[in-house]
């Protein structure tokens, strides 16, 4: 069959073109690829630099961690997800962001909505008590007391209504504790008042608690995963209390899953997971993980769904904790 000179024309710059993009997709990452951190400056970002840095020693790129603090996380996440879909920007998926904020209504989008990379860390939170303690000597004696004396204990989950006190506001109510939530805006502050005894018990994190290993009592892992409970040199898990709080997995947990656009090239996506595993998977990052605080998971993207969808659906049903507790408060009042 005879082709026409526009035709032979069409197909020559479609060849042209077809050659170009798959020489472009081949040579990815021809640049920097920016990971947009949810949070300031601190160990959560060192920790995503360690990552970083090595998944861009396996792509032979650099990786610079930006840090895009601000509205609970969704200012970073409604940024990243604003730029191109061509792979070269990557975002650090915390729980907040990712899960928490679309449940309470702060976001108006759902995990599904993104391509999953690979799991992580973990951040496992705890609940420490004061080291000199002489009222109780364990979680389930504290419970006891609070059950006897409704609202006199005082506990601090940081900020209110995050995970943790959404995750502790559970625990308590799974045993009858009502207890006063007094918010803090610094940690250091916490250690000093838990020593004071002006708390009586607070949440914790590994990177907390490895910086202050002498000044508190671990009453209580909040997580069932033996990762964790070894971070906490032994301490109590959720998961041997027999309490089914219906949480597992992530549920009870900060953690971050690294995400990118939904549109995303699939080549390009494949390649970024197989840098990331390589990545997490390398002794000395595992090493620099946790010596930083942090739990590295070992979840790759075809857990995503299973993993994450679970959290969101517990998460889902907890905000009834939080108003269990701020009306039993009323009631006390």
């Amino acid at each position: 069959m005879k082709l026409t000179k526009t035709l032979k024309g069409g197909l020559v710059t479609g060849t042209l073109m077809a050659a170009t993009a798959t020489a472009a997709l081949a040579e990815f990452p021809e640049r920097n690829i920016e990971i947009i951190h949810p949070w300031g400056p601190g160990n959560a970002m060192a920790m995503s630099q360690v990552v970083a840095k090595a998944m861009g020693e396996e792509l032979g790129t650099d990786m610079p961690v930006i840090s895009l603090p601000g509205a609970a996380g969704t200012k970073g996440q409604t940024t990243a997800m604003g730029k191109p879909a061509d792979g070269y920007t990557i975002f650090d998926g915390y729980v907040a962001p990712l899960v928490l904020q679309p449940i309470l209504g702060n976001a108006d989008w759902n995990f599904a909505d993104f391509k999953p990379l690979s799991a992580a860390v973990a951040n496992a939170l705890a609940i420490a008590g004061q080291v000199d303690e002489e009222r109780w000597s364990s979680f389930e004696e504290m419970m006891a007391y609070c059950q006897e004396n409704r609202g006199d204990l005082r506990y601090s989950s940081g900020s209110r209504n995050n995970l943790p006190h959404m995750v502790i506001a559970k625990v308590l109510q799974s045993y009858d504790c009502v207890a006063q939530n007094v918010p803090y805006t610094q940690d250091g502050n916490v250690f000093k008042d838990l020593g004071s005894q002006v708390l009586d018990f607070a949440f914790i994190n590994v990177g907390n608690y490895r910086s202050n290993p002498d000044r508190v009592n671990i009453l209580l892992v909040l997580s069932e995963l033996e990762s964790s409970k070894k971070a906490y040199d032994g301490a109590p898990t959720i998961g041997e209390l027999g309490v089914d709080l219906g949480l597992s997995n992530l549920g009870p947990m900060g953690w971050t899953w690294w995400i990118v656009h939904p549109d995303t090239p699939d080549d390009v996506t494949d390649t970024l997971r197989g840098a990331m595993e390589r990545a997490m998977a390398r002794p000395e990052v595992i090493k620099a993980i946790e010596a930083i605080g942090f739990v590295p998971l070992d979840w790759d993207h075809t857990q995503y769904e299973e993993i994450v969808g679970s959290v969101d659906a517990q998460l889902s049903s907890m905000g009834n904790a939080l108003a269990w507790e701020e009306e039993e408060l009323r009631k006390l009042d």
